[in-house]
């Protein structure tokens, strides 16, 4: 039963797909909500982005100082492990978790109600392809600024750890700023884009799906959120794994 379940709702969300990827009707309208999704979706949410990046970044770099106590570990090793998972996890899977809550249920409780309130019936009554309309900028809007958010992250978690080392006399800043240029590898951060990519599309594409076919009320639209959550975060653990092997193997 459950198997027959989520074979209709993949189906259902191809379908849905194939209706969102559309060329617009207008260029310049299109173009218009892409600005509009950017700064509501991706710009409004640096402020939780770096205040999260900085405390991780922190908390990694003291949790590895008071672990690495074998005299074996260079003390360097210390930022060169906060780098590392930084770069290789947090700010790309963990960040886009979080994300996922903020931006996913957003867009499914946005899309959820226009739909209760039957203006995505409106929409299409005016012969305008509502899940083209609703979702494609949206959709372009999270693939183009969560690579940005990331680098944010990546940035402000370093200098989280960089603070505990300046105020802090658990480490050296000189032998953390070594730590997090030893044997630096630039694919990690390509690897954290590409993830992060697919996670974006991930969250609008299962948000908007959820929200896009919502039936019933308000208590429908907050289960509709809960699910488009819940889904992507799913979603994001599995691909996580996927393009892990496929990318770093």
């Amino acid at each position: 039963m459950l198997l027959l379940k989520s074979i209709d709702i993949f189906g259902k969300y191809v379908l849905f797909m194939s209706k969102v990827f559309s060329i617009p009707d207008k260029i310049k309208v299109f173009f218009k909500r892409y600005i509009t999704e950017i700064s509501k979706l991706g710009i409004d949410s640096i402020p939780l982005v770096i205040i999260i990046s900085i405390f991780i970044g922190a908390v990694c770099a003291i949790q590895m100082q008071l672990n690495v106590t074998s005299p074996l570990m260079p003390r360097y090793s210390v930022g060169l492990a906060t780098r590392d998972i930084i770069l290789l996890e947090f700010s790309s899977s963990i960040l886009c978790l979080i994300l996922a809550g903020k931006i996913g249920s957003n867009i499914a409780s946005e899309i959820g109600t226009m739909r209760v309130t039957e203006q995505i019936d409106a929409l299409e009554i005016m012969g305008v392809n509502s899940a083209n309309f609703l979702v494609l900028p949206k959709l372009f809007a999270l693939i183009t600024f969560v690579p940005i958010l990331v680098i944010f992250s990546m940035c402000t978690g370093l200098f989280g750890g960089f603070l505990v080392a300046q105020f802090t006399d658990i480490l050296s800043v000189s032998t953390y700023i070594y730590g997090i240029q030893a044997m630096f590898n630039e694919w990690y951060v390509w690897y954290a884009l590409i993830k992060s990519v697919f996670f974006a599309f991930i969250i609008a594409s299962v948000a908007s799906y959820f929200g896009y076919y919502v039936k019933g009320g308000a208590l429908e639209v907050g289960k509709a959120s809960t699910n488009a959550v819940v889904s992507s975060s799913i979603l994001i653990l599995l691909f996580d794994v996927l393009l892990t092997k496929i990318l770093l193997q």
